[in-house]
């Protein structure tokens, strides 16, 4: 479907990215590179990025401001239901999924009308902070799939490291001796905007279509993570001790 014009960042959106881009820059520093074609900015697009850490959304909002875009991000229900948090995640345009719940389907639905409103939509193909040991990519979920397979939106993959050293996974748990170490050192934090994923030749009408196009995807992301962590390829230097480890999802070393 032909995206319309319908849907514009509203002003509470582009205040709470301008909120985060002065929390990014109290607590890191902040290094962008890449950048979103100019002809994948006037219609549908997904921005599908790796998720590290609780920081990845403020540090990604800081990014796309510095980048000139404003998505819709599909993000976990809980914020929803954050008394003040979760209201403004509604004025700001942004879509609930509901994780394990017979609503889940929802996000899925909601972020098709965005899309076709010419909306751009920021998602987490992990479907969670991931628990690799390496903290590579896990596996995708087969929403992004969808969402692609329903819309022909092209994707453009967001690589991030650093930000686990800003916040812990247990945040809000054991958060502020580490926000006291970010204010004393402010960690580098890379985001990188890599090209458009390249989906040719998955067949749309075949079993397992959405699943192989959420592997691109993530193949695509961890291919632009590489270089970011270039010293660090098999472990992270920094530690959080209250991130658990699984290898459930972990993708082959060799996708890598």
């Amino acid at each position: 479907m032909s995206p319309s014009t319908s849907w514009s960042p509203p002003p509470l959106l582009r205040f709470a990215m301008l909120l985060a881009e002065g929390v990014v820059r109290l607590l890191t520093r902040l290094e962008v590179t890449g950048d979103i074609p100019e002809q994948a900015r006037r219609g549908q697009l997904i921005l599908a990025a790796n998720h590290i850490s609780p920081f990845d959304p403020i540090a990604v909002a800081a990014a796309f401001r510095r980048l000139g875009v404003y998505p819709r991000i599909m993000a976990n229900a809980g914020l929803f239901r954050t008394p003040v948090i979760g209201p403004l995640m509604r004025w700001q345009g942004h879509i609930q999924v509901d994780r394990g719940e017979p609503t889940a389907a929802n996000a899925v639905t909601d972020s098709v009308t965005a899309l076709n409103e010419g909306a751009m939509l920021m998602i987490y193909p992990e479907g969670r902070i991931g628990l690799d040991p390496g903290m590579w990519p896990e596996r995708g979920r087969t929403g992004v799939g969808r969402l692609v397979l329903a819309t022909g939106a092209p994707v453009v993959p967001i690589a991030i490291w650093g930000s686990h050293e800003v916040l812990p996974y247990a945040a809000p748990t054991g958060m502020w001796p580490v926000i006291w170490r970010s204010l004393r050192h402010r960690p580098l934090v890379r985001v990188h905007v890599g090209p458009l994923v390249d989906l040719t030749g998955i067949e749309e009408g075949r079993p397992g279509a959405a699943q192989r196009i959420a592997d691109r995807i993530v193949d695509a992301i961890a291919a632009e993570l590489a270089p970011l962590r270039a010293d660090e390829p098999d472990a992270p230097r920094f530690t959080d001790p209250s991130r658990p480890t699984e290898t459930r999802r972990a993708r082959p070393r060799s996708a890598r």
